[in-house]
């Protein structure tokens, strides 16, 4: 094999390469932009099940919020020390 062939066939592998990556990012709903600069971004699609996951996420994230408020608090602490003690003199 030639050089000329081996060059060939070293883009025909990368461009091969190329278009299963795009095909799987599209299956799994990522759109990649490039700016002219030639910056690269992943985005998802905006699907009814992306929305559901971003929901999703945003409630657990409120809820972290109140485990964080709980954990850190000290007066909660406290009233809950001070109530497993009176539930264990019973």
């Amino acid at each position: 094999m030639g050089p000329f062939e081996m060059v060939v066939a070293i883009i025909l592998i990368v461009t091969v390469g190329k278009i299963i990556q795009t095909k799987q990012k599209a299956k799994h709903g990522i759109v990649e932009d490039q700016d002219f600069l030639g910056t690269k971004t992943h985005r998802l699609l905006n699907s009814a099940e992306t929305q559901q996951m971003q929901e999703e996420i945003k409630s657990l994230k409120e809820r972290i919020q109140v485990l964080e408020r709980i954990a850190t608090d000290n007066n909660s602490a406290n009233d809950l020390n001070r109530q497993i003690e009176e539930l264990r003199s019973r």
